[in-house]
C-alpha cells in the first residue's frame, strides 16, 4: 500500500469515524460540521453536496480542521476517470472512491492520476453497494460476499490503497488481503437506528470487530438532535483496547 494512506490509519489503532454529510446545500452540512469539530477528524461528501456546493465544500471543511472523504463513485473510461481524479485531487480531498467494477485500467489511470497530482489523497475502490441484495444483481452463480471479495481482491493487486465494503464482507476482505489495505465501511446501523433505503448493514461494533478501518454513518448522527454527543457515543462503543481514535 502507498505511504499516504498508512499515515491516515496506524496498525493498532481503533477504526476512525466518517461522517457522512448528506445535504442538499452547503449551510446545512457546514452547521452540523462546525458541531462535529473536535469529536471526529472525518466527513464525508457525497454526490448531493458536491453538485449543490462544488469543490469549495472541500475547503471549507478542511478549514474547521477535518479530513475529507470525496465519494463520487467514479466509473468511466480511464482517461476520464483520471482527469475527474486529477480535479478531486486539486480541491484536497484526503480520500475518494473509484468502482472497482471499472476494471484494472481504470483503477491504476486513477492512482496514476492522484500520483501525478502530487497530493496523499487515498484511492479506494467501491466494491458493491451496501443497498444491494443478491435479487439485483445479474451473476447468479456467485454469492454477494464472493462477488465482494473477488473485487476486493482485484483493487488490491491492482494498487488501491482499499475498498469499499460492506461490514458483511469485511472479515473476509481482510483475511484475504492484507493488514494495512484500508477497509471503509458505510451501511452502518445501531439496533435502535431506522435502516432506510440499506439492505446488508451491520452494526459500528460488528464492523470494527471484522477489521473496518473507517466507518461511515450518516443519518444516526446528522439527524439526532445532537449530533456530538451521538458522535461521541458511537466513538465510545468501537474503542480498541490499546488502540486510539
Amino acid at each position: 500500500m502507498a505511504a499516504h494512506a498508512m499515515e491516515h490509519l496506524g496498525a493498532g489503532m481503533s477504526p476512525q469515524l466518517v461522517v457522512a454529510l448528506d445535504f442538499p446545500q452547503a449551510k446545512p452540512a457546514m452547521a452540523v460540521a462546525q458541531q462535529l469539530v473536535g469529536v471526529t477528524s472525518w466527513v464525508k461528501v457525497g454526490l448531493e453536496l458536491y453538485l449543490a456546493a462544488g469543490a469549495r465544500i472541500v475547503a471549507d471543511l478542511k478549514g474547521l480542521g477535518f479530513r475529507v472523504f470525496v465519494d463520487l463513485k467514479f466509473l468511466d473510461i480511464p482517461n476520464t476517470v483520471a482527469g475527474a481524479v486529477r480535479q478531486v485531487c486539486g480541491s484536497g480531498a484526503d480520500m475518494l472512491t473509484v468502482h472497482a467494477l471499472g476494471g484494472k485500467a481504470m483503477v491504476q489511470a486513477a492512482l496514476a492520476a492522484r500520483d501525478a497530482a502530487g497530493t496523499k489523497t487515498s484511492v479506494v475502490a467501491v466494491t458493491l453497494l451496501t443497498h444491494l441484495t443478491s435479487e439485483d444483481l445479474p451473476w447468479a452463480a456467485a454469492s454477494l460476499p464472493e462477488l465482494a471479495g473477488d473485487l476486493a481482491c482485484r483493487a488490491h493487486a491492482w494498487g488501491a490503497d482499499g475498498v469499499v465494503c460492506s461490514g458483511q464482507e469485511a472479515g473476509i476482505i481482510r483475511a484475504a488481503t492484507s493488514p494495512d489495505f484500508l477497509l471503509v465501511t458505510p451501511g452502518l446501523r445501531r439496533p435502535e437506528d431506522h435502516v432506510g433505503d440499506q439492505a446488508r448493514i451491520c452494526t459500528p461494533l460488528a464492523a470494527a470487530r471484522a477489521g473496518s478501518n473507517f466507518l461511515v454513518m450518516g443519518r444516526p448522527i446528522t439527524g439526532a438532535t445532537d449530533p456530538a454527543a451521538a458522535a461521541r457515543q458511537i466513538l465510545a462503543s468501537v474503542l480498541i483496547p490499546g488502540g486510539t481514535s
